[in-house]
This record gives structure tokens, C-alpha cells and sequence, in this order.
């Protein structure tokens, strides 16, 4: 097969698109075009996602910048390609005012998370890495996308939640502002300890965890007089990004309060009942 055959191929007419002519070469060059642009964009991103973490910018407005860049991207791309085959854009209006309406009617819960995604990570008000309780699921993000939001359960397992749910429902967010949450501790001691002594052994046990902020202090409240124990109570704030922290810290106090009223000869409450017999015992010696 000579040139002038190999030249004929290339340019026998495929299709025509508003009076410009598809030939095979239009045909092969797609692929190449759409090949290139596709590398050279990742390797963009990848410049621009490795100079944003150098000069220790957010991650979320990281995230944001790289979804826009993608979206401006595969445009250029699309309109570069279509330039390359000659074929106007406007060959496109009719198929695109179809697809719009087909779109609106069979696609309307992609479109309500696709804009979601986009205010999410514009309005941020989930950002990668909070810690989230959504219904009976609690988390922390790993990754906001254009239609779901992925966050890493408690116990491992990844969950893909619609960002629509996440913007239609309610929230709570454990970081939004800040990662200080407030826990507490509850014991009863038996009657008869020195309520005073009690207080300030709770006091101590929990100012001597040193995640526990000082500032709001915490605070040791004698609750009730319980049916079996002197109620009380101590309230705190912790700096934990995760309910995890919460736990681990109530156990160490919990731990320490044991070790400090063993010392000091106070007794963990326990329930008790006195048992009243009214009448005589008869015993049965056969």
C-alpha cells in the first residue's frame, strides 16, 4: 500500500456535521487529542495540588481549586477538539437543548447532589477531615465529591452519603468551629463520705488529665441525694476531633477517681435494700 492509498483512507468522508465533512482522520485524531489533553491535565493538577500543600494551604481550598480546574479543563478540552475536526459548536444546540430535557426529567437527584457537592465546597460548611454525626452514623470526611461525600465510620467502614442529604438534613458537626467538646462523668459514693473531700478528689482526677483544657475550667456539682449513693457529677471540655477521645478520656478519669478513693477509704456506692419481715419464721425440719 503506497502514500496516495494511505492518504485516500484518511480522508474518505464519514459523516458530515453542518456542512463540515468527518473523515477518518477527524476520527484518529479525537482519541489522540482527548489522550493528550487527559495526561496534561492530571500533570497540571498534580503541579498545582503539590505548590498549594508546599505553602501549607487548606486542604478544602485545595479540593475546591481542583474541582474548578477539572470542570475549565474538559472544556477547553472539548471546545479544542471540536476545533481540530472543524466542527462548530453550535452543531451541538439541538442535541444539547435534548439532552437538557432529558436530563431534567430523569436525572433531577444527580443534578440536586451535583449542585450540593458545589456549595458544600464552596460555602464549607463540611470540610474534609471534621467529624460528623449524621442520623445514627458518626465519622470523619475523607473526601467531598461532585455528587457524594465519603466519610470514614467510627468503626472503619466507609460510608458514601448524597451531598444533598447532607445540606436537606440535620448536621451535627463536632468541628465546625473549633474541636473542643464538652463530656462529663457521673459516681455515686455511699452515704456517710465527706461530700467536700469527694468533690475535690473528682476535681483532681479530672485536672490531672492533661488534654483536658483549663479554660472553661471544669466543674464538680454534688447532683442529688441519690436512693442508694451521694450524686455527683463533673463536666469538662476536651480538645478531641473524634468521639473516640471522649470515651478514652472519660475511662482515664474514671480510672483515676477508683485509685484515689481507694486511698483515701471512700466507698463507690452500690444499690441496697433492707428487707423488713413482718410475722414469724416457720422452719420445716422434715
Amino acid at each position: 500500500m503506497d502514500l496516495s492509498h494511505i492518504n485516500e483512507i484518511l480522508s474518505y468522508k464519514l459523516i458530515t456535521v453542518s456542512g463540515q465533512a468527518i473523515t477518518v482522520t477527524h476520527l484518529l485524531l479525537i482519541p489522540a487529542v482527548i489522550l493528550i489533553g487527559i495526561v496534561l491535565t492530571r500533570w497540571v493538577a498534580k503541579l498545582i495540588t503539590k505548590r498549594l500543600i508546599n505553602k501549607k494551604v487548606d486542604p478544602n481550598i485545595i479540593h475546591l481549586l481542583l474541582r474548578v480546574f477539572y470542570v475549565i479543563a474538559m472544556a477547553i478540552l472539548l471546545v479544542t477538539t471540536l476545533e481540530l475536526i472543524n466542527v462548530p459548536i453550535t452543531a451541538f444546540a439541538f442535541l444539547s437543548g435534548a439532552i437538557a430535557i432529558g436530563v431534567g426529567f430523569g436525572a433531577q437527584n444527580i443534578i440536586n447532589n451535583f449542585i450540593s457537592g458545589w456549595i458544600l465546597m464552596w460555602e464549607r460548611p463540611i470540610r474534609i477531615g471534621d467529624f460528623l454525626e449524621v442520623e445514627d452514623a458518626k465519622g470523619v470526611v475523607e473526601e467531598i465529591n461532585t455528587r457524594s461525600t465519603r466519610i470514614k465510620r467510627v468503626d472503619g467502614v466507609h460510608l458514601l452519603i448524597p451531598n444533598s442529604k447532607l445540606l436537606e438534613n440535620t448536621v451535627v458537626n463536632w468541628t465546625l468551629i473549633d474541636s473542643l467538646v464538652r463530656s462529663s462523668v457521673r459516681v455515686g459514693v455511699a452515704y456517710g463520705s465527706p461530700a467536700r473531700k469527694v468533690a475535690d478528689l473528682i476535681a483532681q482526677a479530672t485536672t490531672e488529665q492533661t488534654k483536658i483544657v483549663a479554660h472553661p475550667a471544669p466543674v464538680v456539682t454534688f447532683e442529688d441525694f441519690g436512693d442508694n449513693a451521694l450524686m455527683f457529677e463533673v463536666t469538662f471540655w476536651l480538645d478531641s476531633s473524634a468521639e473516640g477521645g471522649l470515651r478514652v478520656m472519660r475511662s482515664n478519669i474514671r480510672f483515676r477517681l477508683e485509685e484515689l478513693f481507694e486511698e483515701h477509704n471512700i466507698c463507690v456506692a452500690y444499690p441496697q435494700r433492707d428487707l423488713h419481715i413482718d410475722g414469724s419464721l416457720t422452719i420445716n425440719r422434715e
